[in-house]
């Protein structure tokens, strides 16, 4: 049972050591603790010191010791706690009148002798000298180390989160390497911060030794004079000695923890040791160590009187030092050398190092801002673009079927300060003019009461706008604009740009992840497409970028999988298969342009005459590339003409213009307007059949040929 207990008791101190000590040094400042004790404290509390100092020097990165200021605090309190009770035994125990009682701490006179010996003057001397250091030197300048690194450390802060969220956005690191860097800088900055605090735990504790030793000697003089009936010479002689070892005692853990401190702060943020760096730091020239070794010697030389048989000797080892480091030096530049001309003689050859082979690809996604626009992107105010542009990416990968490649946004300071430049693989999509700290007030119809500003066009949508100061947002709400603030209007901008490009955005890696994805779950679907039916990556690419530059989403992508394993065998036409695809996502592709309460798709008819003449002047290249109408000049004048009229009909009616064909020249008529009229909807009858009752139809206008005579 005993052992049981003890067992007990052993693992509730394991599991709970930092309580216990944390205890154990609150009541080490009140409770008297015997002498026997009160030693081995002093000897633990030096061990830890030296511990500290050794574990300092052996982390290369001042921010991997987090504990660091914790244990500052608890090795202060822990040796004010030792100081308290060698202070209280001093006092308490009486000394003879002829020297120091034998119930006095050992550690305490043997380190008052070790310093002092008979000699008090010398020892308070050593001792004030050891304060001053501390106190002067060590200890003041760990603290404003400790204080410039904390301010320059949260100065940099949101710099650094841009350049993760910069790398996170540009595709460099994922988001797992995003989240522990920014715990990385996190750490670091809080280790800073707490060090600006322990550095002052470090200083407290030097004032309160000094404080502990003068109230020592004065508490030692009352005690000695008056309560043991010693005259002042034996009392003075008697507490001082105590009162120069307590006080050496204490100060010199506190002066070790002040010296690993400095040592802490003053580190950079390499990876190597202390003791790498010095190596490499003090290995670079020989020559400086030859110097050095020729200046003694001479040295030596010149003055004599017996400093000759120091300083030669001491110069010629630096001496031999130098020259050892530039042999050893010069060997290893040969090395190099030999190497550098292996490389070229092979690169002369025809081979090539791999780091020549690379070349470096062009962002997929990328913005570029104005230095006026940076706050967009500052994690201290917000970031609220950052945010939107995460939001774009979901959003597009819901509404599309794909996950875009992420953007990489950096500064341009050839930009005007408030442009910024959206660019898909390096080539300019988009660019715009931004006032920050001003909305975008865009009139859609609803204005009742027109406002003053700065004209402006809405970059996304070409809308006349204006821009008004933020005092001023309200009373354009009130006034009937529509009120945009510049991350919206950036945002907006970027989503339809990408939603325009979307078929640039899918390569066939891109397909591949999609296939894969599917596969998971479809496994049989997709064995019969590539399997069996023989389809390539580059093949299901070109009709899902044929969908994308319709604005088709290709979410649905088990159907349109499903759709050409069907007609696999009938056809491997790109623009063939788009077609039987568009026709299974009929539904999908007819709600996208149906009024969304009635669910009436208002379209214009194309008549038969012109129905006619583009069958006829069709073209279908050999290579199977893209279907075009080769119109004479007058029948191009008349279709485009015709058209452009129906088109100007339908939006004074309010409606948005879609063009209903036969499914055979759907793709013709879409590729006969899209120059001219980019953006119109062309739907074919075999699309809206493939809706059902789910749509219904209404023509609202019809494009037929225009009388020339007219």
């Amino acid at each position: 049972m005993a052992n049981e207990s003890r067992g007990k008791v052993m693992n509730f101190i394991q599991h709970n050591y930092v309580a216990v000590a944390a205890v154990l040094v609150i009541f080490l400042l009140f409770i008297p603790i015997p002498k026997i004790l009160i030693d081995l404290t002093m000897i633990l509390n030096l061990a830890f010191a030296i511990i500290i100092l050794l574990a300092v020097l052996s982390t290369p990165r001042a921010s991997d010791f987090q504990t660091f200021p914790r244990i500052i605090l608890f090795q202060t309190m822990f040796g004010l706690g030792i100081n308290i009770s060698s202070t209280r035994l001093i006092l308490s125990k009486a000394a003879s009148a002829t020297g120091v009682s034998t119930e006095q701490s050992a550690m305490v006179q043997a380190f008052a002798n070790i310093v002092a010996g008979n000699n008090i003057v010398i020892g308070f001397v050593i001792f004030i000298i050891l304060i001053v250091v501390q106190v002067l030197v060590v200890t003041k300048g760990a603290g404003r180390v400790s204080e410039v690194a904390a301010r320059f450390s949260l100065d940099s802060m949101s710099q650094k989160f841009f350049d993760v969220d910069n790398r996170l956005n540009s595709g460099i690191i994922d988001d797992q390497e995003a989240m522990r860097l920014k715990d990385s800088i996190r750490k670091e900055i809080d280790f800073y911060s707490n060090m600006d605090g322990s550095s002052k735990f470090v200083s407290g504790n030097v004032k309160a030794g000094i404080f502990i030793t003068v109230v020592n000697l004065i508490g030692g003089l009352i005690v000695g004079m008056v309560m043991n009936n010693m005259d002042f010479t034996s009392a003075i002689k008697t507490y001082s000695i105590l009162t120069i070892g307590d006080g050496l005692m204490s100060q010199l853990p506190s002066i070790i923890i002040s010296f690993a401190t400095g040592i802490l702060v003053t580190g950079t943020k390499s990876d190597e040791d202390l003791g790498e760096q010095i190596q490499k730091d003090f290995t670079r020239d020989g020559y400086t160590y030859q110097i050095v070794g020729i200046v003694l010697a001479a040295t030596g030389v010149l003055l004599r009187a017996g400093t000759q048989w120091l300083l030669i000797p001491v110069g010629i080892f630096f001496l031999f030092i130098g020259f050892r480091m530039v042999r050893n030096n010069t060997r290893e530049q040969e090395k190099q050398r030999l190497q550098e001309e292996k490389k070229k003689a092979s690169n002369q050859e025809g081979a090539s190092s791999p780091d020549s082979e690379k070349i470096p690809l062009p962002d997929i996604l990328s913005l570029e801002l104005g230095f006026a626009l940076i706050p967009l992107v500052n994690t201290e105010k917000g970031a609220e673009l950052l945010e939107r542009i995460r939001r774009i990416r979901n959003e597009f990968k819901l509404d599309m079927g794909f996950l875009i490649p992420k953007i990489r946004i950096q500064d341009n300071m050839t930009l005007n300060p408030n442009d910024y430049s959206f660019k898909i693989k390096g080539i300019e999509a988009g660019h715009a003019n931004i006032r920050l700290d001003y909305y975008m007030c865009m009139d859609t119809g609803a204005v009742i009461r027109p406002l003053k500003g700065e004209k402006t066009k809405d970059p996304a949508f070409g809308m006349d706008a204006i821009w008004l100061p933020e005092d001023q947002r309200q009373e354009a709400e009130d006034a009937g604009y529509v009120v945009v603030d510049p991350p919206t209007i950036i945002a907006t901008h970027i989503t339809e740009l990408i939603r325009a490009n979307a078929a640039k955005l899918l390569g066939r890696q891109e397909v591949a992840q999609i296939i894969d994805t599917v596969k998971e779950k479809n496994p049989v679907l997709v064995q019969e497409v590539m399997d069996s039916a023989k389809f390539t990556y580059g093949q299901i690419q070109k009709v899902l970028q044929n969908l994308l530059e319709e604005t088709v989403s290709i979410r649905d992508i088990v159907t349109i999988l499903e759709t050409l394993a069907n007609y696999a065998s009938i056809s491997k036409n790109p623009w063939d298969l788009t077609a039987k695809v568009r026709e299974a996502l009929g539904l999908q592709i007819c709600l996208q342009y149906a009024d969304p309460e009635d669910k009436k798709l208002r379209v214009m008819l194309l008549s038969e005459d012109f129905a006619n003449m583009i069958d006829e002047n069709a073209v279908y290249p050999p290579d199977g590339s893209k279907p075009i109408v080769a119109f004479d000049p007058v029948d191009r004048r008349t279709w485009i003409s015709s058209v452009s009229s129906a088109l100007a009909r339908v939006r004074d009616k309010g409606f948005q213009p879609i063009i209903l064909c036969a499914s055979k020249i759907r793709q013709l008529v879409k590729s006969a307007i899209e120059r001219e009229m980019p953006g119109v909807a062309v739907l074919s009858e075999a699309e809206v059949f493939t809706a059902g009752k789910n749509v219904s139809v209404e023509i609202i206008d019809k494009i037929e040929k225009i009388d020339e005579g007219i």
